[in-house]
């Protein structure tokens, strides 16, 4: 069975896209009350056991790292991957999100859209979810940085991955960066032309 690495998933409950259905599904995090199989930082992901995972999913926790610390997550997700691995991306669009803000004429503290876990601002998109991080005092929570789809695709080639896939939409950058060469199967299954 083909198993992913969920980098900063908080709790295995957060249901993983359907495309990862047949996949053994282990969780990293730092926090150890989300009950992960893995707590480590994602920056020390390199003290792991090298090529042991076919996907690393990472939905909205990169722009949790400072800039000089993405390039380490990145160095992790392709030591952890297998040669044909691929790693799954999803960050806030700081373009989109500015964009809007202009269009729309937002001012920061305005509401950007209604989300299940309530209102949320121009600045919860730039900064992360304030509410979030009131509740919890987990600094950490904070965005350090801040991505568009190009950033992102620079960012994915120039840690060493060969091949990026990426697309805008819905206010994020969904990236999938192959560390070898490009694997149809996984095409397929994510529905992109290689």
């Amino acid at each position: 069975m083909k198993k992913v690495l969920n980098v900063g998933g908080n709790s295995k409950a957060i249901a993983l896209p359907p495309e990862y259905a047949q996949f053994e599904h282990l969780l990293l995090d730092i926090d150890s009350r989300g009950s992960p199989d893995i707590v480590c930082d994602a920056r020390r992901l390199t003290t792991l056991d090298a090529g042991q995972f076919d996907a690393v999913y990472c939905a909205h926790n990169l722009e949790h790292y400072y800039r000089h610390d993405v390039r380490k997550v990145l160095a992790g997700f392709l030591h952890v991957l297998k040669d044909r691995g691929f790693a799954d991306i999803r960050v806030p669009d700081i373009h989109a999100v500015m964009r809007a803000t202009i269009e729309q004429d937002l001012d920061i503290d305005d509401v950007l859209y209604e989300s299940p876990a309530g209102p949320i601002m121009v600045l919860d998109v730039l900064y992360g979810y304030s509410v979030e991080i009131e509740r919890s005092g987990q600094e950490f929570f904070a965005h350090k940085t801040g991505f568009t789809q190009k950033s992102l695709e620079n960012a994915l080639q120039g840690a060493g991955f060969s091949k990026v896939f990426s697309v805008a939409g819905n206010l994020e950058v969904r990236a999938l960066a192959f560390k070898g060469g490009v694997d149809p199967a996984t095409c397929a299954l994510f529905n992109i032309s290689p």
